[in-house]
């Protein structure tokens, strides 16, 4: 079998689910046209790291950076789980993914915490995305069966309060790519492996808004700063999608029984942008994009092709509102935007909660013009439990 071939075979599936169903802004596979009019020319291996996993966050535009946590935190922001207030919990989430292309590709996600005291409190968590089943030829269209592409990330968080308003996390990540599934493991191809970690903080106070009591909190999180991850024995090579997400949010309680929520996040993947070449492939505009990972952190914020105008462009934006009544009932609704040139993901969100006892449930629903996004109709549903008496966060 041609190995260039498996390669763009197996990179079509991801094309499939991120580039043509426009999942996220800022990911491709796939060359960048001559003529710079590409929109999605930023490349990363292992794009299904950028997808919100819970239902809550779903439901709020993806924002939730800055938002009070859950057992789901370590996701967006681990360092709020060191305020939460039960001894420890876990969670399930799951969401059919592109269903109105495929009917078998899906998300799921099993997180839990622990709290070691009062300020430190530890994480895990495994996100599993399953592509469904592919069909393989060889170049000559052969039938060479049927593959079941599948990647993971497993993660183990850490978080520590320094006093009641600020606080520090980490999260170790194992990342798992089989885009091979097996089908060719003697040859050149096998499966990508990486190692990454995020760095993340939260700041919060206390405020009066309009003369009700609020709490105010800043959050930022740096994901996936890892090794790079490569398909085949001495070939290319891709960046791991490193993101950078910062946000802010306020919670207004209304009264006894009313609680609002306000949350605004930007994101910006730091990794670089692909530049223009000519026809001998020398970069025309824009910088060599083969540099390494520290290197394409911080050159991802002047590397584009068309100058800070562009780089603008890059910077995607969630907002997002939840509404609890007698913190037992939650209303959510949000919106995602990113630039027609960096991806044209713009879509509504909207989100139901429920917490009885030890447990809740969450449920999300992404609106888009179903004629033009694949992501319309979207789906996602969450189970969490939390267990103990409240603990005092100091």
């Amino acid at each position: 079998m041609n190995f260039k071939y498996l390669i763009k075979l197996a990179f079509s599936a991801l094309s499939m689910v991120f580039v043509f169903a426009k999942t996220n802004a800022q990911v491709t596979i796939g060359n960048t046209q001559t003529n710079g009019n590409e929109a999605n020319n930023i490349i990363t291996a292992v794009p299904f790291l950028l997808i919100t996993p819970d239902a809550r966050t779903g439901s709020m535009g993806d924002a939730g950076v800055a938002v009070t946590g859950d057992v789901n935190s370590s996701s967006i922001n681990s360092s709020k789980l060191a305020f939460l207030d039960k001894p420890y919990g876990f969670s399930v989430s799951y969401s059919p993914w592109l269903k109105n292309l495929v009917p078998d590709i899906n998300l799921a996600y099993l997180s839990g915490f622990y709290k070691l005291d009062s300020r430190n409190t530890i994480g895990a968590s495994l996100r599993y995305f399953s592509l469904g089943s592919i069909q393989l030829t060889d170049i000559n269209q052969q039938d060479l069966g049927t593959s079941n592409p599948n990647e993971l990330a497993l993660d183990f968080s850490y978080a520590r309060s320094f006093g009641e308003e600020f606080s520090l996390g980490s999260s170790l990540r194992y990342i798992y790519s089989n885009l091979a599934s097996g089908q060719f493991s003697s040859g050149q191809v096998h499966s990508g492996n990486a190692v990454a970690v995020d760095i993340s903080g939260l700041y919060r106070t206390t405020s009066s808004i309009f003369g009700k009591e609020a709490v105010l909190s800043a959050g930022a999180n740096i994901s996936n700063i890892g090794t790079k991850m490569s398909y085949s024995d001495g070939g290319e090579s891709f960046f791991l999608p490193t993101n950078f997400k910062l946000g802010g949010a306020s919670t207004i309680t209304l009264d006894d029984l009313s609680t609002f929520t306000f949350a605004l996040d930007f994101n910006k993947l730091l990794v670089p942008t692909q530049p223009i070449y000519d026809a001998n492939n020398n970069v025309i505009s824009g910088k060599d994009p083969n540099r390494s990972v520290p290197a394409g952190i911080f050159g991802s914020f002047n590397d584009a092709p068309g100058g800070f105008s562009e780089e603008l462009k890059e910077v995607g934006i969630s907002t997002g509102m939840e509404y609890w009544y007698n913190q037992q009932f939650a209303l959510r609704a949000g919106y995602n935007y990113q630039s027609p040139m960096k991806g044209d993901s713009r879509y509504f969100t909207l989100g139901l909660g429920l917490k009885y006892n030890v447990f809740n449930i969450d449920f999300s629903y992404l609106l888009a013009n179903s004629q033009s996004s694949p992501l319309a109709n979207t789906l996602r549903f969450g189970l969490l439990f939390n267990f103990g008496n409240k603990k005092i966060v100091n």
